[in-house]
């Protein structure tokens, strides 16, 4: 992925708003268990950095991906990577199918103002009987007159307890899983929307993830985003770019991550010399951080393949697209598993010490390999693109 002049200037952008708006506030939104999503998203709106490659007609600065992923890279710099999930979320979660297969009108409504930063998104797939099965969602939106009825409810829900609006998909007919679901959008401020409860969370503290109910709300069907039973092939294409986008994310906190334990092993004294003096430290360490430029490889070429077939006017992902932004993604996964682990032993009894950076990267690390599809997922996926995948018997 060849990088210009404006891929510097963002990366830029983004590193200094990262140290001056974000990383100075993390400890204190960490402890709140929730950052100011609209303050944060509105003046990331005013730099243009949520619409990077968005339509300029809806705000956005009509660049190709390869620029948000840059943008996705800078923001792991984040010391919070709760913050920088919920940033992406906003850009590469909830609007892709807005923004490729969303009315004018849609787009107007709900793109344009989360672009300007003025409404904060979130996407309601996730149920609590289904994760990465996504097929087996059971909310339900029913037609009656001019709306949509939905009823049913969203686990895991980024951004949920702050969100304007949500990007939800749920089963419009009673047809085969794959073929009668469509994605619709539902400001949440309707009638018979409950937010129910903030989880608790294992890590990614600082994002708040919210229970959603729906109790016959109603919604315009004009809100539909492109055709009726076409919601699971649009979430299918949305979470590539999500998978990309987290697996781009994490390179600068598996950086930092390292970094942080070159820095404090110089610093520690065991039996008579630094930690990191040991050979068996230093040596692990250049592993480590040889493994963080092979994965931040895999995904500037997948990107770079991506964007390729979006210049041909493809809004849906190939086969070698699906495959490889599923590899980025498994291996980002472990990769973050890895790091941590084995930066924390080098960290000893402070490793284990909540407050410490590694010990945060740990919790929020994990994860990678759950959110957007699990590692399993990952692995089905990249086996049937390899043919390997069993065929199901018949009868």
């Amino acid at each position: 992925m060849k990088l210009t002049e404006t891929h510097e200037d963002i990366r830029s952008l983004v590193r200094k708003f990262v140290d001056h708006e974000i990383n100075p506030h993390c400890d204190e939104w960490e402890e709140a268990k929730i950052f100011p999503a609209h303050e944060l998203f509105k003046k990331m709106g005013d730099l243009g950095l949520l619409g990077v490659n968005r339509a300029e007609e809806y705000g956005g600065l009509g660049l190709d991906y390869t620029h948000n992923v840059i943008l996705a890279e800078e923001l792991g710099r984040c010391r919070s990577a709760a913050v920088s999930m919920a940033i992406g979320v906003q850009t590469d979660m909830c609007t892709p199918a807005l923004a490729n297969f969303g009315s004018d009108s849609l787009k107007r409504n709900f793109l344009a103002p989360a672009i300007a930063g003025d409404m904060v998104g979130c996407v309601g797939v996730s149920e609590v009987g289904a994760g990465s099965d996504v097929a087996n969602i059971t909310t339900t939106a029913r037609k009656d007159g001019g709306d949509y009825v939905i009823n049913g409810g969203k686990m895991w829900i980024t951004n949920g307890f702050q969100a304007d609006w949500m990007c939800c998909l749920a089963n419009t007919s009673d047809g085969k899983a794959h073929l009668n679901k469509s994605l619709i959008m539902i400001p949440m401020d309707a009638k018979g929307i409950e937010r129910s409860r903030k989880l608790h969370k294992l890590g990614m503290w600082a994002s708040d993830t919210a229970q959603i109910y729906f109790d016959d709300v109603r919604v315009p069907q004009e809100n539909l985003i492109g055709g009726e039973g076409f919601g699971f092939m649009m979430q299918m294409a949305q979470f590539q770019e999500e998978r990309l986008w987290g697996a781009a994310n994490v390179i600068k906190g598996l950086e930092n991550c390292i970094q942080d334990t070159i820095d404090y092993a110089g610093q520690r004294q065991a039996f008579g010399q630094s930690i990191l003096d040991n050979q068996v430290v230093h040596h692990k360490l250049a592993e480590l951080q040889t493994e963080v430029e092979l994965l931040r490889a895999l995904v500037y070429r997948t990107t770079e393949l991506y964007v390729a077939e979006q210049e041909k006017g493809e809004l849906m992902a190939s086969n070698e697209v699906v495959k490889l932004a599923s590899m980025c993604k498994l291996k980002a996964g472990r990769l973050a598993r890895e790091v941590a682990d084995s930066c924390l032993q080098y960290w000893g009894g402070m490793g284990f010490m909540w407050e410490s950076s590694v010990a945060r990267f740990y919790r929020d690390g994990r994860l990678i390999s759950i959110g957007g599809g699990a590692d399993e997922v990952m692995l089905n996926i990249i086996a049937k693109m390899m043919g390997t995948l069993p065929r199901k018997k018949k009868g």
